[in-house]
């Protein structure tokens, strides 16, 4: 995997933690964190889903080798799996809450998308702009001649 944020820990209570977070996040759908546990988780937690999604023995083994709990995995291959299927990747949300008395740590949300009793609901999608009609070569070369500025002609008149 790439570099991950240190957060002052070891390498090995750092993936535990992680580990511990994510399959919590899948369980519960919305925690409470700071906001760069949140950001690492999100890297995580959007990599699970996606291979709750491909739902092969592959895929299930690589992801019950990250998650804790068969309840969770239970959830990633069925239910999120099935809700998440149309969307091409952002299944979770970050939202910044609060500063935290005795640390003054910046806390956030981070919740997944598309689940009721959201914090904020989802954006509609964009609509696409209608396809156009692929034009033939000699149609888009004249269309292109048509709107190029006129040439400026030289003249040999300004040399003698």
């Amino acid at each position: 995997m790439t570099l991950f944020r240190k957060l002052n820990r070891p390498a090995s209570h750092r993936m535990s933690m992680l580990r511990t977070m994510v399959s919590q996040l899948v369980k519960h759908e919305r925690i409470e964190t700071t906001v760069p546990k949140a950001k690492e988780i999100r890297r995580l937690a959007e990599n699970m889903i996606t291979l709750g999604k491909e739902g092969t023995q592959c895929a299930s083994r690589r992801a019950s080798a990250f998650v804790r709990g068969d309840d969770v995995m239970h959830k990633l291959f069925s239910e999120l799996a099935y809700r998440y299927r149309d969307r091409a990747g952002g299944y979770t949300r970050i939202l910044r809450t609060r500063i935290r008395v005795g640390d003054a740590a910046e806390m956030a949300y981070i919740e997944l998308i598309d689940r009721e009793n959201e914090l904020r609901q989802a954006k509609p999608p964009t609509p696409q702009p209608p396809q156009r009609a692929p034009l033939d070569p000699w149609t888009r070369s004249r269309l292109t001649k048509q709107f190029a500025s006129p040439k400026e002609e030289k003249s040999s008149d300004a040399d003698i």
